[in-house]
């Protein structure tokens, strides 16, 4: 074919573009009108109380954690197929991750396991829409309630999707949903983030923390003003604002998100009627209660081709298929080893890590390149 077909990029068209030069002519390019509109559409759109972008997906899994009030000396509860972010950000607070095994099919935490990991220093449970395939998290929920622990979802694969007939992201069973709008993902502004919640406690919090912890509302000053220009800084916060300009882009892709998500899964039913009772991998799977919104497409491989992943995934890339790996356990990575994580401790997450290899999907593609991919993957087999 001539062409790399990555495992998943963007899709810009005129209008995003016509939309990001407008605001790059007005007079705020950053912090300006169009920060609280994307909020507005974003919260709307999936049916929650309140957004707030960040300039990452990663700065605002750590907002979230910050504004539940995971500290120092506590644990929060999540699991290791996921990007190393989502463990990372309670770190950054000084809190320890416990890693909980997944379902061998969805890749998601394994909710059986959940309670047994719960101890007097939980704080809270982070779970992950792998791939963009829900989590049951009514069961998460009721868990949690359980034990008092807020919820997390680190839904940054999943938006779009639906748990239940509701959209990700309205938090009626967690207490804050993380999104990202890096190129991969569903819509993007360049880099870019959101926190949406239904509390306007965790709310406030999470719009100090993206500035660097500071207020300009004089209901919350602590000390008496000494002008207009007053304001407070009430905790060590950060600078993790999105600019005028990526919520311009953010908004315009916003509009396109539905069509992008039925692209992805007219893409995956193309996928699952070619694959369909094929001798070399098992394909994703869908739950009666989600409706999938096919961030990855990760084919398992059988145990017979476990032994040549290596030549699988080194053979699609020769031809020009951008296949990948989602994901290293995360506890297996140097620096997690080095903190004390030993390798094996979530045996079904070492067997998914063993067996998956991500398929090209995203909007973009054409015709040619779906079944240049099929064809493609089944020759290598074939070779090999």
């Amino acid at each position: 074919m001539g062409k790399f077909i990555p495992y998943g990029r963007q899709l810009i068209d005129e209008s995003d573009i016509n939309a990001v030069v407008e605001t790059l002519k007005s007079d705020f390019i950053t912090q300006g009108n169009k920060i609280a509109e994307f909020e507005k559409k974003l919260a709307d759109y999936c049916n929650a109380g309140y957004a707030v972008v960040f300039n990452s997906g990663t700065s605002a899994l750590h907002g979230a954690y910050f504004a539940l009030g995971l500290k120092d000396g506590e644990e929060f509860i999540t699991t290791p197929i996921t990007f190393a972010a989502t463990s990372n950000a309670g770190l950054y607070l000084g809190a320890k991750p416990v890693f909980v095994d997944i379902e061998k099919d969805t890749g998601n935490i394994d909710i059986s396991e959940i309670e047994k990991n719960i101890t007097e220093k939980t704080r809270l449970i982070s779970v992950v829409h792998y791939a963009g395939h829900p989590v049951d998290m009514e069961k998460v929920y009721y868990i949690a309630g359980k034990y008092n622990l807020k919820v997390v979802e680190d839904a940054c694969h999943a938006l779009g999707a639906g748990y239940r007939e509701e959209k990700i992201g309205n938090c009626r069973f967690s207490d804050a949903t993380v999104f990202s709008f890096h190129p991969v993902k569903h819509i993007t502004t360049g880099e870019g983030g959101a926190v949406l919640t239904n509390s306007k406690e965790v709310y406030e919090k999470l719009l100090m923390f993206r500035n660097h912890g500071i207020t300009k509302d004089k209901r919350k000053f602590l000390h008496e003003p000494e002008g207009d220009w007053y304001y407070e800084m009430h905790f060590l916060g950060y600078n993790y604002r999105m600019t005028d300009i990526q919520a311009a882009l953010g908004l315009s892709q916003l509009k396109k998100l539905d069509s992008f998500v039925s692209k992805r899964r007219k893409i995956a039913n193309i996928y699952n009627k070619a694959f369909e009772d094929n001798p070399y991998f098992d394909i994703p799977v869908e739950k009666d209660y989600a409706y999938h919104s096919y961030h990855l497409y990760p084919i398992r491989l059988k145990d017979k081709y476990l032994k040549i992943k290596r030549e699988i995934f080194d053979n699609l890339r020769k031809e020009g298929i951008g296949v990948q790996v989602h994901y290293i356990p995360v506890y297996r990575h140097p620096y997690y080893k080095n903190s004390g994580y030993g390798e094996g401790i979530c045996p079904e997450a070492e067997e998914f890590y063993r067996r998956e290899i991500s398929l090209p999907i995203y909007p973009a593609m054409t015709d040619e390149e779906i079944e240049y991919v099929i064809k493609k993957l089944f020759e290598v087999f074939e070779k090999l």
